[in-house]
C-alpha cells in the first residue's frame, strides 16, 4: 500500500527518472539514424591512415552524421574488389587499378574515384649508387625487383618511354614483397620499385641511407599519373550523396589538420594500433605529405580534384602499359560532384608562402 503514496508525494522522481532514461538512449538513437559506411583502407595502420582515423576519432564523421567503420586493408586492389563486391561502401585504392578494374569489368558495378589523396604517384625507383646507376638510361641492362602488383613495376612502360628507355631494356624480377627491400641491400639486384615512403624506409631500416641510393620518384620523372584516393560505390554515392559529401568535408577537415602538425596526427594511428613505430610512422606521414600530397597542382588548385586533361592522358598511359581490353571514360573513373567548395580544399595556401 506504500507505493501509491510515494507515486503521489514524488511525481517529480518519475519525471527525473524517465529523463535521465531518455538521455542515456539518445547516442544509440542517434548512432541508429546516422549512415553507415564501411570503408577499406588499401594497407595497414600506418601514418598515412591518420586523417581517416582522425576524422573517426574526433567525431568528425559523426558530426556528418556518419557511423564509419574503418578497416586496415592488403592493397590496392583488394580495397577496389572489397567495394565493388558490396562488402563495403567506400575505400582508399591507387586510381590506377581502378582504371584497370572499370576495364576489365564493363558490365561490372560502378565505382568512382571522388577525392584524389595522392596528386602524383608514390611509385619509384631505388637503385644501387655502387651500381653504376645515376639516372633512367643507366637502368639498361639491369636487374630490378618487384612483385607482380607493384604499381612501378605495372607502369613500368610509362616510366620508360618518359625517359627515352626501351621497355625491355632490364631485367625484372618478380618477388614477395617482403624480399624485395632485403634483395636490393644484399646486392642481388641492381634496382627494385616501390612506394617512396614504404621502400626507403624499408631500406633504410635495413643499413641503406638515401646516400647509398639514387631514387627516382615517377612524378619528377615525368610520369603524370595519379595515385591513392578515395574511392565510393556509385550505387551508395548515388543513393546517399550527402553522405558521401560528408565523408569528403570530415577527411578534407581531418587532412588540413594532420598537413599542419604531423606529429599530433599520428598519435590516432596509435590510438589504433598501439604497436606501431611511432617515429617510424611520423616519418612515413610526413614523406607521403610532401612527396604526393603537397604538390604544385594542390597548392594551386586545392587537394582532393583532377586536372580533366591530365586525368584523360593517364587513363590512356594505364591503358596502353597495363594493356587494357577497353579504356574507361573519366566520368567512370573519377566523379568531382562530392568534393567540398574548392577555398576549403586549399589547404597548403595559408603555410610557407
Amino acid at each position: 500500500m506504500m507505493t501509491p503514496a510515494v507515486t503521489r508525494r514524488f511525481p517529480a522522481a518519475r519525471l527525473l527518472i524517465g529523463c535521465a532514461a531518455a538521455l542515456v538512449l539518445m547516442p544509440t538513437i542517434s548512432q541508429a539514424n546516422d549512415t553507415q559506411i564501411r570503408f577499406q583502407l588499401d594497407w595497414r595502420f600506418e601514418g598515412p591512415a591518420a586523417p581517416f582515423l582522425m576524422a573517426a576519432e574526433k567525431g568528425y564523421f559523426a558530426e556528418e552524421g556518419l557511423d564509419v567503420q574503418i578497416d586496415s586493408g592488403s592493397g590496392s586492389a583488394g580495397a577496389i574488389n572489397r567495394v565493388a563486391s558490396g562488402a563495403y561502401e567506400m575505400g582508399f585504392g591507387d586510381l590506377n587499378a581502378l582504371i584497370e578494374f572499370l576495364a576489365e569489368n564493363p558490365d561490372g558495378p560502378g565505382i568512382q574515384g571522388v577525392y584524389i589523396v595522392y596528386d602524383g604517384t608514390p611509385a619509384a625507383v631505388f637503385a644501387r649508387k655502387e651500381s653504376g646507376i645515376e639516372s633512367p638510361t643507366d637502368l639498361a641492362g639491369k636487374t630490378i625487383a618487384a612483385p607482380a602488383f607493384d604499381t612501378g613495376y605495372r607502369a613500368w612502360g610509362v616510366f620508360a618511354a618518359a625517359n627515352d628507355l626501351a621497355a625491355d631494356a632490364v631485367a625484372w624480377q618478380n618477388v614477395d614483397p617482403a624480399l624485395r627491400e632485403t634483395l636490393l641491400t644484399r646486392g642481388d639486384v641492381d634496382a627494385i620499385t616501390g612506394f617512396y615512403f614504404t621502400s626507403l624506409l624499408n631500406l633504410e631500416e635495413r643499413g641503406m641511407s638515401e646516400d647509398d641510393l639514387t631514387i627516382m620518384p615517377f612524378p619528377d620523372y615525368g610520369v603524370p599519373l595519379y595515385g591513392n584516393a578515395i574511392i565510393a560505390s556509385e550505387s551508395f554515392a548515388e543513393e546517399n550523396p550527402e553522405a558521401v559529401q560528408g565523408f569528403l568535408r570530415a577527411f578534407n577537415r581531418a587532412l588540413g589538420e594532420t598537413i599542419a602538425d604531423p606529429d599530433a596526427a599520428i598519435e590516432y594511428v596509435k590510438n589504433r594500433d598501439g604497436l606501431i613505430n611511432v617515429e617510424m610512422e611520423t616519418r612515413r606521414l610526413k614523406l607521403a605529405l610532401e612527396s604526393v600530397v603537397d604538390t604544385p597542382d594542390a597548392r594551386e588548385h586545392g587537394v582532393g580534384g583532377v586536372d580533366e586533361e591530365r586525368l584523360i592522358e593517364a587513363i590512356q598511359l594505364v591503358a596502353d602499359a597495363y594493356d587494357l581490353p577497353s579504356v574507361p571514360s573519366p566520368d567512370q573513373v573519377f566523379s568531382s560532384r562530392y568534393l567540398p567548395p574548392t577555398e576549403e580544399r586549399l589547404l597548403f595556401t595559408a603555410e610557407g608562402e
